[in-house]
C-alpha cells in the first residue's frame, strides 16, 4: 500500500486528536486500579473528590475543578449506594467551592451508619474542611492542611464585611456596605450552624459552637493553612499518617505539564540498595 502525503497528513491529524482520549483512558483505567487497591488496604469503600488543574476535551485546555452541585449529586449517590455496615474513606483534594454543595455532601457523610474517614494527602480548605467536620475521623498528612469555614461574598470575607459596617456610624456607610453587611451577617449565622449541625453527634454542642466560631468567624484569611497540630489543638478528630496507597493514588490526577516548573528524577543514590 502506497502512502502520499496528504494520507500522511490525515493519519497525523486522526492520531493526534485520539492521543488526549487513549491517554484520558488509561490514566482512568490506572486510577481504578489505585481505587482498589486502597479500598483493598484498609477494608473500606472509596470515593474520591480530588480537583486538580487537567488537560479537558480534544484540545487539552486546562480546567479548574471547584465543589460543586455535581459533586454534591455524585458524592450523595455513591454514599447511598454504599452498605449501611460498610465504612468509607472519602479522599479530598480541594480549594472549596459552593456552601450549599459542601453542606449536602458533609450531610451525606454524616447521615452514614458505618465509620467515615476523610483523608487529604494535601489539603482541603473551605468546603473541603467543612466536608471533613461531619467526618468520624480525619487522616492527613505530614505537610497536610485544613482552612477556614468562614464564607466570602463578593470575594470579601463576610467578617471583614460586618466589621467595615460596625466600623462607622450608620449614617457614614454606604448603602451597598450595609447590604452585604445584613446578609454577611446572615451566611455567617448559616455556615455555623450548619458546622454545629455537623458535629453534633460526636462533639458537645459547646465545643461545637466554639469550634464552628473559631472556622467561621473570620479570626483567619480564607487561605489560612491549619496544620494538624493545631486542628488537633482547637479540637478536631485529627489523626496523622497517610496511606501510601492514597499518596500513590494523588499521583494519577496530575496538572498540566506547562503550568508547573517542578522536576525532579527517581532516587538513585550511588552506594544504596537497589542503585547500580
Amino acid at each position: 500500500m502506497k502512502f502520499d502525503f496528504s494520507t500522511i497528513f490525515w493519519i497525523f491529524i486522526i492520531l493526534m486528536v485520539l492521543q488526549p482520549l487513549i491517554m484520558t483512558r488509561i490514566l482512568a483505567m490506572r486510577r481504578a486500579d489505585a481505587i482498589r487497591r486502597l479500598e483493598k488496604s484498609r477494608g473500606t469503600r472509596v470515593i474520591t473528590m480530588i480537583h486538580r488543574q487537567e488537560k479537558r476535551s480534544l484540545f487539552g485546555f486546562a480546567v479548574a475543578r471547584h465543589i460543586d452541585m455535581e459533586d454534591a449529586q455524585t458524592i450523595i449517590a455513591a454514599i447511598k449506594d454504599t452498605p449501611k455496615d460498610v465504612p468509607i474513606d472519602l479522599v479530598v483534594h480541594t480549594p472549596g467551592g459552593l456552601v450549599l454543595a459542601a453542606m449536602q455532601i458533609a450531610r451525606a457523610v454524616e447521615a452514614h451508619p458505618a465509620k467515615v474517614t476523610v483523608l487529604v494527602p494535601v489539603f482541603a480548605m473551605s468546603g473541603g474542611t467543612l466536608i471533613a467536620l461531619a467526618a468520624d475521623e480525619i487522616v492527613l498528612g505530614e505537610f497536610s492542611v485544613l482552612g477556614p469555614i468562614d464564607p466570602q461574598l463578593v470575594g470579601l470575607p463576610a467578617a471583614s464585611i460586618v466589621a467595615a459596617r460596625n466600623a462607622k456610624p450608620v449614617d457614614k456607610v454606604f448603602d451597598l456596605t450595609l447590604v452585604l453587611a445584613d446578609v454577611s451577617e446572615k451566611a455567617l449565622a448559616q455556615v455555623k450552624h450548619g458546622a454545629v449541625e455537623l458535629m453534633a453527634p460526636r462533639v458537645d454542642k459547646k465545643d461545637a459552637e466554639k469550634l464552628a466560631e473559631k472556622l467561621a468567624g473570620g479570626h483567619w484569611t480564607h487561605d489560612y493553612a491549619l496544620t494538624a497540630e493545631e486542628a488537633k489543638s482547637i479540637g478536631l478528630p485529627v489523626v496523622v499518617g497517610m496511606p501510601q496507597e492514597a499518596l500513590e493514588l494523588m499521583k494519577l490526577y496530575p496538572s498540566p505539564v506547562q503550568r508547573s516548573g517542578v522536576e525532579y528524577l527517581p532516587v538513585d543514590i550511588p552506594g544504596r540498595r537497589g542503585s547500580n
